[in-house]
């Protein structure tokens, strides 16, 4: 049987653009009625009969290939030089598959695993800060002991044992926690102690530099106890055979009574304001009075006269101007300052 050809008897037209469009028939490529190729075969060959700017009919596109065959066409298509290449290789990949089931417990793994690391961060500083308090404060690493107190500046009237003892007070602590100001202000209330200075000595220890004054007077009782005293009558310490070079001694019943006499208290202030020369130089003082207190000089050499305490700076200039100066003080012996801007020479 003779074989039937189908021609399209349509003509090209040209679309707004003035492009050339083709349909679809046209494309196609004669076939007999009665061919044995498949539809597949058949279409592919409709589809690719187009030249380049034409318009492709969607309708004749083959929609039965599956993902699996485009996937493997695109990877074994090879390229023909000088003819479009197709679909480029890695470009049309396989979608991945979310398994949300596994997802949920990724998370939740990650979730806990964060967690985990968040609360060892948190329990290893908290020990960390736990183990240096425990070391600064109440481990022997800076433990404040009695071995390591060091005083300076004492003498025979301000007890270094007795400075030590106040330090001691502390001794146990943590070097860390020990108050230098209570131990100064406490050291500095000493009787004879005029300032007091503590510093750390780490790890275990403290220095404590004391200036101490030499006692104002030295107070002989009845029973010839001799007890040195500061400007404020406060005790310094009490011996029964002490050095008393250069300190002026004041005669007086009983020491209780004398710490508490007022004509006592007035003489001790002004013996010491008085400089070193002139302190090392009396002999005598007679304080029967709290505005009569009086000192004698070089055995009964002078004779000073200085009423009470006030005005002792002027008092002082007065004397040491009068004495030291022969046209003044002449043969004379006495000297009253107890009114400065008058005084008296006797």
């Amino acid at each position: 049987m003779a074989r039937k050809t189908v021609s399209s008897g349509h003509t090209p037209h040209r679309d707004d653009k003035g492009r050339s469009v083709r349909s679809a028939e046209s494309g196609r490529k004669p076939q007999s009625a009665h061919s044995g190729d498949s539809p597949r075969t058949a279409r592919s060959d409709m589809t690719t009969s187009s030249s380049d700017g034409d318009f492709v009919d969607a309708r004749v596109l083959d929609a039965s290939e599956s993902v699996d065959e485009r996937v493997a066409r695109s990877l074994h298509e090879q390229p023909v030089e000088g003819e479009d290449s197709g679909p480029i290789p890695g470009m049309f990949t396989r979608p991945k598959v979310v398994d949300f089931t596994a997802r949920l417990k990724e998370r939740r793994k990650a979730g806990l695993y964060k967690s985990l690391t968040r609360i060892s961060i948190v329990v290893s500083a908290t020990a960390l800060v736990v183990l240096l308090v425990w070391m600064l404060f109440f481990s022997s690493v800076f433990r404040f002991e009695i071995s390591g107190i060091k005083v300076t500046g004492a003498n025979q009237w301000v007890s270094s044992n007795e400075i030590s003892a106040i330090a001691a007070k502390q001794v146990g602590k943590s070097l860390l926690l020990v108050s230098t100001e209570t131990v100064e202000n406490q050291v500095g209330a000493l009787p004879g102690v005029t300032s007091a200075k503590a510093e750390k000595l780490y790890p275990h220890g403290i220095r404590i530099s004391v200036k101490s004054e030499k006692p104002a007077a030295v107070l002989k009782s009845s029973n010839n106890t001799l007890t040195a005293v500061d400007s404020e009558a406060r005790i310094l310490n009490t011996v029964t055979a002490a050095t008393v070079t250069g300190i002026p001694e004041i005669q007086v019943s009983t020491l209780k009574g004398g710490l508490a006499n007022d004509a006592v208290k007035q003489a001790l202030k002004i013996l010491a304001s008085l400089p070193e020369s002139m302190r090392q130089s009396i002999t005598k003082v007679t304080a029967n009075t709290q505005d009569s207190i009086t000192t004698e000089i070089s055995s009964g050499k002078y004779t000073i006269v200085w009423g009470d305490a006030s005005q002792l700076e002027l008092k002082k200039a007065v004397v040491d101007k009068i004495i030291n100066d022969p046209s003044k003080i002449g043969s004379k012996h006495d000297v009253d300052v107890s009114a400065p801007l008058r005084p008296i020479i006797q």
